[in-house]
Formats: C-alpha cells, structure tokens, sequence
C-alpha cells in the first residue's frame, strides 16, 4: 500500500500501521479514511498530504 507524508510537518501515514489516535485500523489505505480525518500530529487535512515512494 502506498505511504502518505504530510506536506506541513513531515508526518507519514502508513496504511499497514493505520492511526490509533483516531481509531484508523491498520490495513485502512490513505484512501479509505474518513474525509474529516487530519494529521495527528499537526492537524493538517488530507489535501495537505502527498504519495510517497514506500
């Protein structure tokens, strides 16, 4: 599955480790999160996140 970085604070979102802060399940792609999903580290929404080589 395809890793996301923040484009605010550099956070990665890793969909096999998914984000326990929000309740996110591993497994869940960067797709498939719920649209008012944001950065757990920043805040940043995911339009501020791009695809990265994983």
């Amino acid at each position: 599955m395809k890793k996301y970085r923040c484009m605010i604070c550099g956070y990665i979102y890793d969909p096999e480790q998914g984000d326990d802060t929000q309740g996110i399940a591993p497994g869940t792609p960067f797709e498939k999160l719920p649209d008012d999903w944001t950065c757990p580290l920043c805040g940043a929404t995911k339009d501020q996140f791009e695809e990265i080589e994983g």
